[in-house]
């Protein structure tokens, strides 16, 4: 029998990592059990003032925050808070698939474009591997905002 994973990221910012990955993934924020939210609403607020309205006090090294594939397909993402910072490569990866069934310029390009956006909502490029067909088809290398790595594929 296969078995559906989480991925867990330990970071100091969960709401920040949250909302990158959501943007990054086009996944979404879920809001808490019961709580019916509106198009403007901010599912973290609505959390913290779930969380509060139970009578919970939560400091900063408590916080977390998940994000959801809306279609359930991929794997819900969980952000935690850890005191220890990052400090070596990361030993697993995630490769996010923005360019599926492109090749060669055409590739690049909407890698490109895509690390572009990336890099604009708090991301930071790293590196690129140029094709060379017909082992490797081309990826950019980025780091997400408390500088995880990740490919762009």
């Amino acid at each position: 029998m296969s078995r559906t994973i989480q991925v867990t990221v330990d970071c100091h910012d969960p709401e920040r990592l949250a909302r990158f990955w959501a943007e990054a993934l086009g996944y979404i924020i879920p809001g808490p059990p019961g709580v019916r939210l509106g198009a403007d609403d901010d599912p973290l607020v609505a959390w913290k003032e779930f969380i509060a309205g139970l009578g919970i006090e939560l400091g900063p090294e408590n916080m977390r925050a998940a994000i959801e594939d809306p279609e359930q397909v991929g794997p819900r993402v969980f952000f935690q808070t850890v005191p220890e910072p990052k400090t070596v490569k990361n030993r697993v990866h995630l490769d996010v698939r923005a360019a599926p069934g492109l090749d060669g310029d055409e590739r690049m390009d909407a890698l490109e474009a895509e690390c572009t956006r990336l890099t604009g909502l708090g991301g930071t490029r790293l590196r690129r591997v140029d094709p060379d067909p017909p082992l490797e088809h081309g990826f950019i290398v980025m780091a997400d905002p408390e500088g995880n790595e990740f490919c762009l594929d």
